[in-house]
């Protein structure tokens, strides 16, 4: 009996070994087979064959390995994408989620747990959250897989989900390429937009039905879509288009590369006007100062833009071409007496101002040792004729006389309006502080600091760089 229960033992450790045992093949891709763009980088997984509504969800892939995830910057077709609660865009790619506009994929079902152990998570058809104000379900996110549908609520899943997705939403097809929101006054009613191949569904929220059925025979057809600042894209491969949800129709200058515009990469595709891209990006600025002069820099990854003053023309370099020393990713810059001072992480380099950028002898130095700050800076500005650069941490404010020896920070001051910017600068025009593509004016830090409402939302693209977009 005791060498039965050992052999027994035994079969049942090798039974779980092999069942544990990883495909080594990497994750299948689940794009479309219709409405590729079949021009440019390929896409590393397609060479699996398989189609994004086949029978791809034996959970075979091993979640907890991630050396064969996506890189965005490659050029993707993505799965779905969507923006969550707090405005940050959602990248599905195969079982893998892409947070914002850079960084690595992450497994989504670190994120979404129910949806994997439910349905095996492989892929994302599409995703949205709604905008309905008068309903429950108002900035719900909900994501379909097959003909399933998963309603959340701040990452919590809804009870009842996950639905059949004719239950949830009468009339809507199974296995979705995409889906998008379309609130009033963008259309009639509150509504959403679904696309099924060349098929579009426009399903009114309130009535819960199907309003209209028709094509967008002027539009690809869409791999996914997503609604960002007011606008409505359409993926179809790795390019986008910016359509007009009730009529379909693209006006302007598309396709163009999604990761041009929606990715923060070091390199970027080789036929896109790098001026237009820069100035129209959707991935916030890391860095923005103007100089004695009014010539405004402004750093985003690995390339900057410069706008000289009495001149609207803009040019765009890499930074490591007038910078070399800094290489890319600036963390916070300010001007000082034709000076500009750049940080990246803990240290600070000091350039002399003009055409030609000379780091000056002895630099870079360590910010706390010639600021007096510890930790990551998210910016800094001097105001013009002062002595003083703010630095913003989080949501703290630390000022810093630049005359004294040693500098050390003083007054520390807490933002009630933001809990973290991207990017800030000061000019004979205020203080503008940049959070992702909008950016507030505040007449002085005093404001600044002691504000209790959001001022007006300017568009980063548009008022400072002159997209019409």
């Amino acid at each position: 009996m005791k060498r039965l229960s050992q052999v027994l033992c035994l079969c049942l450790t090798l039974a779980l070994v092999l069942a544990d045992k990883p495909d080594h093949a990497g994750p299948p891709d689940h794009a479309k087979a219709h409405g590729h763009d079949n021009h440019g980088p390929p896409d590393h997984a397609k060479a699996h064959g398989h189609d994004k509504h086949g029978n791809d969800h034996d959970h075979e892939h091993d979640h907890e390995h991630d050396h064969d995830a996506p890189d965005r910057c490659t050029g993707l077709e993505m799965d779905a994408v969507a923006v969550n609660e707090d405005g940050v865009p959602y990248f599905f790619k195969g079982h893998y989620l892409f947070k914002g506009f850079s960084g690595k994929a992450e497994n989504s079902n670190e994120s979404f747990a129910e949806m994997d152990d439910d349905h095996h998570l492989g892929h994302v058809d599409a995703a949205f959250r709604l905008h309905h104000e008068d309903g429950h379900d108002h900035d719900h996110m909900f994501f379909f897989l097959d003909d399933k549908v998963f309603s959340y609520y701040k990452h919590k899943l809804e009870d009842g989900f996950p639905k059949n997705i004719s239950e949830a939403f009468p009339g809507i097809p199974d296995h979705l390429d995409a889906a998008v929101p379309c609130p009033k006054p963008d259309c009639e009613e509150d509504s959403v937009i679904f696309f099924k191949e060349h098929e579009i569904y426009h399903f009114t929220v309130k009535n819960k039905s199907v309003e209209e059925h028709h094509e967008f025979k002027t539009m690809p057809n869409c791999t996914a879509a997503f609604r960002f600042m007011e606008h409505y894209y359409c993926f179809h491969g790795f390019k986008f288009s910016r359509f007009d949800p009730k009529t379909g129709e693209v006006h302007g200058k598309y396709p163009k590369v999604t990761r041009d515009y929606f990715m923060k990469c070091a390199n970027y595709s080789e036929d896109t006007d790098e001026v237009e891209r820069e100035r129209c990006s959707h991935v916030h600025l890391d860095a923005i100062t103007s100089d004695h002069d009014g010539n405004m820099f402004a750093f985003r990854g690995h390339h900057y833009i410069r706008r000289d003053e009495g001149n609207d023309t803009l040019t765009v370099a890499d930074i490591e071409d007038a910078f070399k020393e800094v290489h890319s990713d600036v963390d916070a810059v300010f001007t000082y007496e034709d000076h500009l001072y750049m940080i990246k992480d803990d240290k600070l380099f000091v350039y002399q101002s003009g055409d030609d950028h000379t780091l000056l002898e002895g630099y870079p130095k360590s910010v706390k040792e010639e600021l007096g700050v510890d930790g990551h800076i998210d910016a800094a500005f001097v105001c013009e004729d002062n002595h003083i650069v703010h630095i913003i941490k989080d949501n703290h404010i630390y000022d810093v006389e630049l005359k004294n020896s040693p500098r050390v920070p003083e007054k520390e001051k807490t933002m009630a309006l933001f809990q973290k910017v991207d990017a800030a600068k000061c000019d004979k025009n205020g203080i503008r502080v940049i959070v992702g593509n909008h950016f507030y004016r505040f007449d002085s830090t005093a404001l600044l600091v002691g504000a209790k409402a959001l001022p007006d939302q300017h568009r980063v693209s548009m008022e400072l760089f002159g997209c019409d977009h």
